[in-house]
């Protein structure tokens, strides 16, 4: 199992100037190993792979200064980077989905340098991280590292630095988890409803960002290009951006550990958030609420806390009564749920029910039960 850290650097101006080198070196490398595979390729119809570009490098090092300043591992994790990408495309050629052919990076689009072994180029010590080629840079080191380092990544986010170490720790003891099951139905208008009844507010970072960003993006766009002001303008946009996306992870993390604290099973919806924003009204909305990292955080905390987060079709689980059973057709304006067995409920508390008793038949409310495909079968509760 692995663990992730990440931690900011507080480097000063020497350091910046280094690292910005060093960063910029693994971009025209990745740059030049894409284009002489696609020169091979489209020449002579041969295919490099990893250790031709490798060999490769090994022998232009000696004549290129740049490279030669390259920690070697490191600069052979940026052309792994490139081989995976090409398998990536490859895959998606053979399954049928868009292919995305590997593309070069841009300044803005490259953004962390890998060092593939602890000790090598780079060693963290306490809060003092030494990087060849850099010196001694201070680590801000809001927490120990746990488990063995394994890589160490540096990465840079809207003019900032950061150090990102991942570790190998044990698989979590097996322990029993006696707290109690809820159902979770995500939405917009509420960032989720508990089977409980208690509703979680949607924060909406980046509509609260949005007045902010426009006039930054206005000003961008005002800006000539390849000047200075416009690099400016685009550090003022991006750390905007960064705003919203830390507020976002912070958010997810609270509500997690709020979460695991009192329920031991949770119940969530499986869904198909890649198509849901090609609705060009509410993909805004949707990336916005950020479902599938929130439930990614959840089921890797509840593993370690001995719970488990189970995933069931969303198929009519705001159609159908949880107090009876029966489907109750309604649109998505109507907020509250009406049945003819008397259950009036909020209409979002009413599809987490079902979402419970999907995961675990017996523990929400009604006496029948829903397979994944959502056709009622008779049961004994």
């Amino acid at each position: 199992m692995f663990k992730a850290f990440k931690y900011r650097l507080w480097t000063n101006v020497n350091q910046e100037r280094e690292l910005g080198i060093m960063l910029e070196t693994h971009r025209r490398l990745y740059n030049l190993a894409l284009g002489q595979r696609r020169w091979f390729y489209e020449e002579w119809g041969i295919t490099q792979n990893y250790y031709d570009q490798s060999a490769w490098f090994t022998e232009e090092r000696v004549k290129n200064q740049w490279f030669a300043r390259l920690n070697v591992k490191s600069a052979r994790a940026t052309l792994r980077k490139l081989d995976r990408a090409f398998d990536n495309f490859f895959r998606r050629v053979k399954s049928g989905d868009k292919p995305g052919y590997p593309r070069f990076k841009s300044a803005d689009r490259f953004n962390s340098i890998l060092f593939p072994h602890h000790g090598n180029g780079i060693r963290l010590n306490g809060n003092r991280l030494r990087v060849q080629h850099v010196g001694t840079i201070r680590v801000c080191l809001h927490r120990e590292v746990d488990g063995v380092v394994k890589t160490l990544s540096l990465k840079r986010e809207a003019g900032k630095w950061y150090l990102v170490v991942i570790t190998g720790v044990g698989e979590p003891a097996k322990v029993g988890n006696i707290l109690p099951a809820v159902g979770i139905d995500v939405g917009l208008t509420d960032f989720a409803t508990l089977s409980t009844g208690e509703k979680i507010s949607n924060p909406r970072y980046l509509k609260a960002e949005l007045p902010k960003l426009r006039r930054a993006q206005r000003s961008l766009s005002r800006k000539k290009k390849g000047g200075s002001n416009r690099k400016k303008a685009k550090r003022r946009v991006s750390r905007i951006h960064a705003r919203v996306a830390n507020l976002r992870r912070e958010h997810r993390h609270k509500i997690s550990n709020d979460l695991i604290s009192r329920y031991g099973k949770f119940a969530v919806e499986s869904l198909n958030v890649q198509g849901m924003v090609k609705n060009n009204r509410l993909s805004g909305a949707i990336s916005d609420v950020a479902w599938s990292s929130f439930i990614d955080v959840l089921s890797y905390k509840a593993a370690r806390a001995g719970g488990e987060v189970r995933k069931v079709s969303p198929i009519n689980t705001s159609q159908i009564c949880s107090g009876c059973g029966e489907k109750v057709p309604k649109t998505l304006s109507v907020r509250i749920h009406r049945c003819i067995c008397g259950l009036v409920l909020d209409r979002d508390e009413n599809a987490a029910r079902n979402i419970l008793e999907r995961a675990w038949p017996g523990t929400g409310q009604w006496s029948v039960t829903l397979p994944l495909g959502g056709v009622l079968q008779e049961a004994v509760i």
